[in-house]
C-alpha cells in the first residue's frame, strides 16, 4: 500500500524535533509513503507576476504554523507503527522530485563558514528548469541538479524536549549529506515509540560543505520505504549508496567529527565483513575518504565512504 502525506499547516511542524509531537500520519513498517515539502519562510519568496509557482500551501503554513524555533518546515512526523526505542529505521530514497521551479539561497552576516567576511546579507532566487534538471544562475552558468533532503530525522529521545532542526545529531535531522540521493538508503537509530520520520530541507544541488548556510533550497517530494530493523543496532546515522558504505560523524569541532566518522566505519567493517579492527584501520586508511559534510550547522559534519567492492560481508 501507498501512501502521500501532503504538506499543509496540520501535517507540518516549523523549526523543531520532539518525541511529543502527534504523529501526521501512520504506517507499518516496509510500507511505502511519498511526503511534499516545502521550503522558506516569507522572506525567501520570489516577488510575484516572475513566472515562478509557489505552493499555495507554503503561504498557509506561514500563516498558520508558527515558528516555535529557529530551523525548517518538516513535513511529518510518520509514526511506522511497532518502532521501538533500540530499533534502526531504515529508510529507502525511492524517488525525488522538484515541486516548483525555483529555489533560493541565502547569505547571512555573522554566519557559515567564513561569518566575518560577508557583512551584507541577501537573498537570490534560482530559476530551476525541471525538464533539463539545469539552475540558471545570475552570470549564466548552467548548473545540474542533484536533489535531495537537507533534513531527515526521527523523534529525539523524549528527555531531550523540544530541539532545534538546525543542529544534526544523533536522531539525523540537519545532516545536509549530498549524497543522499534517489537509490540510496539511511539508517537512522531510533530513541521514542514509532519513530516518528519528518522531512525537508529541500535541496536541488549543493556542495559538500554548504559554506554560505545555504545551497539551492527549494520545494521537494520524496517516496520513501520505511523499514523497521531489530538485526542492525547502530548509535548514530549511517547510509549505503549502491557502491559506498557511509558513517558520520556531528560535533562543533570538525575533529570529533572526524573521529566519530572513523571510528563508526571501523566497526561496521568489522561487524560485517569479519576483519580485526587493525586491517579496518588500515583499508580506512588505504581505500576510506573522509568528506565535509557541512560546516555551517552549528553541530559541523564529516562523513567517510568505503567502496562496498572492496568488502566482503552481507550490506
Amino acid at each position: 500500500m501507498k501512501h502521500l502525506l501532503k504538506a499543509s499547516p496540520t501535517t507540518c511542524v516549523w523549526g523543531y524535533f520532539d518525541a511529543t509531537t502527534a504523529p501526521a500520519m501512520e504506517i507499518q513498517s516496509g510500507q511505502t509513503i511519498t511526503i511534499e515539502t516545502v521550503s522558506g519562510g516569507p522572506d525567501q519568496i520570489p516577488t510575484t507576476n516572475t513566472g515562478f509557482h509557489i505552493p499555495p500551501e507554503l503561504l498557509e503554513i506561514h500563516a498558520q504554523t508558527p515558528r516555535q524555533l529557529p530551523g525548517h518546515i518538516l513535513t511529518g512526523p510518520v509514526a511506522v507503527k511497532g518502532a521501538k526505542p533500540g530499533d534502526v529505521l531504515e529508510v529507502r530514497i525511492l524517488d525525488i522530485k522538484l515541486r516548483q521551479n525555483w529555489g533560493w539561497n541565502l547569505i547571512r552576516p555573522l554566519a557559515g563558514t567564513l561569518p566575518e567576511d560577508f557583512q551584507i546579507g541577501r537573498v537570490v532566487t534560482i530559476p530551476l528548469n525541471c525538464e533539463t534538471m539545469m539552475a540558471h544562475l545570475s552570470w549564466g552558468l548552467e548548473l545540474p541538479l542533484k536533489p535531495f533532503f537537507g533534513v531527515m530525522g526521527v523523534a529525539p529521545p523524549p528527555n531531550w524536549g523540544r530541539i532545534s532542526t538546525i543542529q544534526p545529531r544523533a536522531n539525523g535531522g540537519n545532516i545536509d549529506n549530498k549524497e543522499l540521493i534517489t537509490g540510496t538508503t539511511l539508517y537512522l537509530p531510533i530513541h521514542s515509540e514509532d519513530a516518528m520520520f519528518s522531512c525537508g530541507d529541500g535541496h536541488a544541488a549543493q556542495g559538500d560543505g554548504e559554506v554560505c548556510v545555504t545551497a539551492i533550497e527549494t520545494a521537494l517530494e520524496g517516496t520513501f520505504q520505511l523499514v523497521i530493523r531489530n538485526d542492525f543496532p547502530i548509535q548514530f546515522p549511517r547510509a549505503k549508496t549502491p557502491t559506498h558504505l557511509i558513517t558520520m560523524g556531528m560535533h562543533e569541532n570538525l575533529e570529533r567529527c572526524v573521529e566519530m566518522a572513523l571510528k563508526d566505519m571501523i566497526t561496521w567493517i568489522v561487524d560485517c565483513a569479519g576483519l580485526s579492527r587493525d586491517d579496518a584501520y588500515m583499508l580506512c586508511s588505504l581505500a576510506g575518504d573522509l568528506r565535509v559534510t557541512q560546516t555551517v550547522n552549528g553541530n559541523k559534519g564529516i562523513h567517510m565512504m568505503m567502496e562496498i567492492d572492496l568488502l566482503n560481508g552481507d550490506f
